[in-house]
């Protein structure tokens, strides 16, 4: 159960502090503009969480400025000649109304093609296209879940996929599920590798520790130049609320 959030600016960077029934402190930086969220176990005061944010305040401007310094996009309207990414390719859109079977398909010269009924409305073309996506990651997904289980010696139990807006991919290690990030259809095979193996090593350690790490290390030797092409990725638009 947790209490009513409040700020707190420490270093010049608000802070949104939220206590909690937890045991650790967890701090975040979220996308698109940076800002600092905190969830703090009930027993901390504000002088205990100042000193907390106050070690991580270089970590916390790097990753601000790398939100700054990120492509984004607009808001994608569903019409023909606009820009939509596949595995971390661009692509033209190209709208194709008719009767008939509904769909999205990738063609040649770059062109994603999407067949609609004449017309339908921005919402019902954007879950077209959503559900395109959900099924070209569910795939690789798999397969991949399949691939690194034994190597990193867990079992998931289960496994799907879901906007998000904060994070690339979440877990429940109790239930040993978890969730992947639609938007990571949009991203390159590497990108998507790097959150699966990730995801899966927060069955073994939830927290971002040095154990944390060691697994990564030994799993994914390359896994920071994933993690940072993926981040240098264009941000989808979103109505970002917390």
């Amino acid at each position: 159960m947790s209490t009513k959030g409040h700020r707190i600016v420490v270093g010049g960077i608000p802070v949104d502090v939220v206590r909690k029934s937890i045991k650790n402190l967890h701090l975040g930086v979220y996308p698109p503009n940076g800002r600092v969220r905190v969830a703090v176990p009930l027993r901390l005061n504000d002088d205990a969480v100042r000193l907390a944010v106050v070690t991580r305040l270089g970590w916390i401007r790097r990753q601000q400025s790398g939100f700054e310094k990120q492509e984004r996009q607009s808001k994608r309207e569903m019409v023909a000649g606009e820009t939509h990414y596949v595995h971390g390719k661009r692509y033209q859109l190209s709208v194709i109304e008719g009767d008939g079977r509904t769909g999205t398909r990738v063609r040649p010269n770059a062109r994603l093609e999407m067949r609609v009924p004449p017309k339908s409305s921005h919402a019902y073309r954007e879950n077209v296209l959503n559900e395109w996506y959900r099924q070209l990651l569910r795939e690789p997904i798999q397969e991949l879940v399949a691939k690194w289980a034994p190597h990193v010696g867990v079992e998931v139990a289960e496994w799907g996929i879901r906007r998000m807006r904060t994070k690339w991919g979440s877990c429940n290690p109790r239930a040993r599920r978890i969730w992947f990030n639609l938007e990571l259809a949009k991203k390159s095979g590497s990108g998507i590798e790097f959150i699966v193996v990730h995801e899966m090593v927060h069955l073994l350690e939830r927290h971002h520790n040095a154990n944390f790490v060691g697994h990564m290390d030994r799993l994914l030797p390359n896994w920071r130049l994933s993690r940072a092409e993926l981040n240098r990725a264009p941000l989808g638009h979103e109505n970002w609320r917390y």
